[in-house]
Order: structure tokens, then sequence, then C-alpha cells
């Protein structure tokens, strides 16, 4: 004969049985989101004066969902018409924005109200329009107006998103970044990669420094250098320290004349060479991978590992710099977006924390830390030691 034994979770009533099988009703949670979703209670909920403030809000962030490719293509046509650029000069009229976007003066005022209404912009007297505080920003921030330009690239590889993430989708942004494939690169390509790599890793520097401690070290060897605006930035903060850099042999000259332009030839050497195919340089007794891993498969990453562990002195340091994801608790930095543009590259993937720290412990090594971040969305930090 069943008997109740609980009826403290309103959402849930178990029954034992001398057999001990158990029947159970919907957990609070299932009941919850019955509740939230029926449209009876939403009705309620939005006259209700302790809940409509709140069924506003959540419409507003749904909203906010539905039209954020909008918003996406807005900001994306604004920074490819150059149009926060020319801002910068001062306030212009809509009709001079027209005529040099080659745009109906109707069109470019959807344009720019759109952007008034992101908060890009700000609308002035007479017609003109003028840049917010973000929208300043937006042009200072390096690299920012140069990722936002070629975003088209993977709003194209997106426009499926079903068959994106079903992986049926060849996607064109792995052709952007050809690197991640090994090989050569025609010195457009090439140019094009270092360059963006370079105004995009100078706001991961300042991070990366705030978060990591560089003294102790006398050789900092960075992989996947690029042009050296990592290193530059470095060695500017820490003016005793050796500089070595390891890239491509079709991107790694392009360091020399940062080097000079900051200084530091005297101190920094460049190696051509791919860490798939190549031996690592010696002599650096701190290695950085500054938005690196998230490049390339477990397997390539765990390679790469091993062969730094090996190249390291006892007690050298590993420096790992790239976004990631927020493992347990998701976020819309990691999750949201550098995951979703990884997916799309075809060759890896972002990791959590964790994840990384793992496989440096598979590779050997100990004493892991991980700083919380400035700015997650930017990058966070971790490191490691060799015992």
């Amino acid at each position: 004969m069943a008997r109740c034994t609980s009826l403290k979770d309103r959402g849930r009533v178990t029954f034992s049985t001398d057999t001990s099988m158990a029947v159970s009703k919907p957990a609070r949670g299932s009941w919850f989101n019955s509740l939230m979703a029926a449209r009876g209670f939403q009705k309620w909920a939005a006259k209700f004066p302790l809940t409509r403030r709140i069924v506003r809000l959540e419409g507003e962030a749904m909203f906010d969902l539905l039209a954020g490719f909008c918003h996406s293509q807005v900001l994306c046509a604004l920074v490819q018409l150059e149009i926060p650029q020319k801002l910068m000069r001062g306030p212009m009229a809509a009709e001079t924005l027209a005529v040099d976007a080659q745009m109906p003066l109707e069109r470019m005022l959807i344009l720019l109200r759109a952007g008034v209404a992101l908060g890009v912009l700000k609308s002035k007297r007479g017609g003109r329009f003028g840049l917010s505080r973000t929208g300043a920003a937006l042009v200072g921030v390096p690299g920012l107006s140069q990722m936002i330009a070629h975003h088209d690239v993977l709003y194209r590889d997106l426009s499926d998103p079903v068959a994106f993430f079903r992986g049926e989708v060849q996607t064109e942004l792995a052709g952007f970044w050809p690197y991640v494939f090994g090989g050569n690169m025609d010195a457009d390509v090439a140019a094009t990669y270092s360059d963006l790599m370079a105004q995009s890793q100078l706001l991961v520097a300042d991070d990366t420094l705030a978060a990591i401690d560089f003294s102790g070290i006398n050789t900092l060897m960075d992989i996947g250098g690029g042009s050296g605006a990592f290193l530059t930035a470095v060695g500017g903060a820490y003016s005793d320290l050796g500089l070595m850099l390891f890239d491509l042999p079709e991107v790694a000259p392009s360091a020399a004349q940062r080097f000079d332009a900051a200084g530091m030839t005297g101190r920094a050497s460049i190696t051509g060479g791919s860490f798939r195919d190549n031996s690592l340089p010696e002599g650096a007794d701190a290695i950085s991978l500054i938005r690196v891993l998230y490049d390339h498969s477990d397997e390539t990453v765990a390679a790469l590992l091993a062969k730094i562990y090996a190249a390291l002195p006892s007690g050298g340091r590993l420096i790992v710099s790239e976004p990631m994801t927020g493992g347990a608790r998701p976020t819309r930095a990691g999750d949201a977006y550098f995951a979703l543009y990884t997916l799309a590259m075809r060759t890896g993937r972002t990791r959590s924390a964790d994840e990384i720290a793992a496989l440096c412990r598979a590779a050997g090594f100990e004493n892991i830390k991980t700083p919380a971040p400035r700015r997650a969305f930017v990058t966070s930090c971790l490191e490691a030691r060799k015992p």
C-alpha cells in the first residue's frame, strides 16, 4: 500500500511502496517553466504592480536577442562606411554622410538613427549626427574596427544556423585564417593576418600585463608571435627582458621592423618555423601562447604543450592568454561568441580555464594559476610552471 512521504515540495510529491518503487510528479523547475510559459500568467504578470517591471525588462532582453543580428549589421555598416572615423572631426549632416556613402538620404537616416538607438551615435541640432562616448571608444580601441569589418565573413557562415551547428557548412572563416591549417601563405594573406593580429593584440597585451607578473623572467619566447606586437608591449614594460619570437616563415620577419622602431632589436631574436613540424628554439625560461590554443584541436594543443615542456628549463614558466569559455557557468563572450568563431574556423575550439589547465597537467606542468581577468571579453590568462 502506498503512503505519502513528503508534501513539502510543491512541485513534487513522492510516494513509496513496500517494493521501494517511487512515482514522481514533475520537478519544481518543470512546473515553474510551465507556469512562466502560460499565456494567462504572462498577461497577469504584465499588469501586476510587483511583477510588471520584471516582465518588461525580460521582454526587452528577449527582443534584443531577436534583433541582435540587425544590431550587429548596423554596426558593421557604420564601420565599413567609416562613419565613426569621419565623425571624430565633429558632427556632420546626414546629407553629407549620404553623399560620401553614395546612399539615398532616407536610407542613411535609417542607418544613423539606428546608430543613435544603439548608443554609438548622437543626434544633434539641425539634422546633424555626432559620436557618443561608445562611438569614440570604438574608433580608439585598437583593432576593433578591423575586427568588426571582417565579420561579414562570419555572418555568411552563420546564415543557416542549424546547418552551421550540424557541421554542414563549408565556412569561409577558415579561409580567412589559413595559418591554422599550417603550410604556406602568400604575401598578401600573411600581411592581412599580421595586421589584424597586431591590432587586436594591443588590448590583449594590456590585460595580460595586468594579470601576469613577468618579473624574474630572463628571456620570453612568444610562439605564434606574429609581427611582435605582444612582445614589444611586454618588452616596453620590462626593459631587461630578452625577447624571442617564433612564427611561420611568412609571418615572423614582419616583426623586425616593429622591434627596430621600438629600439628592441638588440635584445630580440626572430625564428621562422611551424610548431607542428619544427623543434622550438632553445634559450627561453618562459614561453607565451597568445591567442594560439583556441585555434587548434586538443591533439595539436597536447603536442605543442609537450614541445614547450621539453624546451623549458626546470622552473620555466608557461603563460597562456586567450578568450576562454565560462566552463560550468557559460559566458556571453566565451560561449556565445568565441566558441562560435572558433567553430567556424574548423580547426580548434574555445576552452575553459579548467580544460586548459588539464591539458597543461597532462603535459607535466604544475603550480597552475588562473588570475581573475580584467576583461574576460578581451582575454583570460593561465600560468603554469615546469617542476
